[in-house]
């Protein structure tokens, strides 16, 4: 049962926010911006009975996914400003989001030697 209310939940969202998207594309885009994802899937997580220790950590790991994002949305602005393939502004949107998490793992771990050893 909570499957399918997630579903149905999880798509009116985003059918609403794609509608807004349409007639307003900034005012989509700030929305879309929004937590909601990341929300809703505390709310779950909680209705199903996860710990708030469970909870303080997926936070934790959203956020800390969060720079990647952003680097992300970045890349695929900047190739669509330069006329490149939505297709091709993504792939190399996801491309930069992966190096760039792969980037921040290893900085993370080089911090956590130079700091705890």
């Amino acid at each position: 049962m909570y499957l399918l209310a997630k579903i149905l939940v999880s798509a009116l969202i985003i059918g609403v926010v794609t509608e807004i998207a349409r007639h307003f594309p900034t005012y989509g885009g700030i929305i879309a911006a929004l937590p909601l994802v990341s929300l809703l899937s505390i709310i779950w997580l909680s209705v199903q009975g996860e710990s708030s220790e469970s909870l303080s950590k997926f936070a934790l790991g959203v956020l800390s996914g969060f720079p990647a994002t952003a680097v992300l949305l970045l890349i695929v602005y900047m190739s669509l400003k330069q006329s490149i393939n939505l297709y091709v502004s993504i792939t190399f949107g996801i491309s930069g989001w992966l190096i760039f998490l792969i980037i921040q793992q290893h900085l993370k771990d080089f911090l956590k030697t130079i700091l705890f050893d």
